[in-house]
């Protein structure tokens, strides 16, 4: 097992530094994308990887979206060799000094496994928020057909199995932008790729920017969710006959 993070960008350059401080300690590589970032952005890219060796960084020419740097950030690990990529954001709102080891070694015990952040909010997460993330959890559940309740379909904090990934990359359409979460999710559980969710804290910094675009990112949403229905749709007999046979060796077990 070769183990990596990856960290997409795109103007979160100043709190970049920080998240990579913080997974120093474990020497792995740590696979950055510049997603078309202004010259600011840049700069504090550029300095945190001249400070640390274990950084390599892509570069997108202009703004392509989260789903299209992770997913070419697979195609890069899979290249190197790295059998699991760990997505972290770049915002620094995900608590990785107190999470970062316990699911590097989840997914060393589990290796076939996509091991998924489920995040325990404090009171500085927006009402809108949580609203968004029920909503996606109960698509996300409908359209996997999955034995195991989805506790979370948005969490950008991760560790993909990558050979399960770089295969629908190669041979299906995913979502660039801030569908790309629930839409991977769901295409590995179509993959037969077990889930395992893992908590992890997230606070929401007062002055914090976000990248999320209301009309842009719900259209992509919607869109994205009706695509999986239909695949669905067309996959459900399958689904359904593979989840009446895992309920048949649960119970005679």
């Amino acid at each position: 097992m070769r183990q990596a993070f990856v960290i997409p960008v795109y103007n979160h350059g100043d709190t970049l530094g920080a998240v990579v401080s913080a997974l120093a300690q474990y020497n792995l590589p740590v696979i950055v994308v510049d997603d078309g970032n202004d010259q600011e952005n840049k700069n504090f890219i550029q300095a945190v990887a001249s400070a640390n060796e274990n950084v390599t960084v892509i570069v997108n020419k202009r703004n392509r979206g989260k789903g299209y740097s992770v997913c070419r950030a697979v195609k890069e690990a899979h290249k190197m060799g790295i059998t699991h990529l760990f997505q972290i954001d770049a915002d620094g709102q995900h608590d990785t000094q107190s999470t970062c080891k316990e699911f590097l070694e989840e997914s060393k015990a589990h290796p076939e496994a996509l091991v998924c952040g489920c995040p325990e909010f404090d009171s500085s997460i927006p009402s809108a928020r949580v609203a968004a993330k029920k909503i996606s959890n109960g698509y996300t559940q409908f359209v996997s057909v999955s034995d195991k309740k989805i506790l979370d379909s948005m969490c950008g904090y991760r560790i993909y199995p990558v050979e399960p990934f770089y295969k629908i990359c190669k041979r299906a359409w995913i979502d660039s932008h801030m569908g790309f979460d629930a839409e991977i999710l769901v295409r590995l559980i179509w993959a037969d790729v077990p889930v395992i969710f893992k908590t992890v804290k997230v606070t929401y910094p007062v002055g914090g920017k976000s990248n999320f675009r209301v009309i842009r990112d719900n259209l992509h949403i919607s869109f994205m969710f009706t695509r999986l229905t239909i695949g669905m749709l067309l996959r459900y007999p399958w689904l359904k006959a593979r989840q009446i046979k895992r309920k048949k060796q649960n119970e005679k077990n």
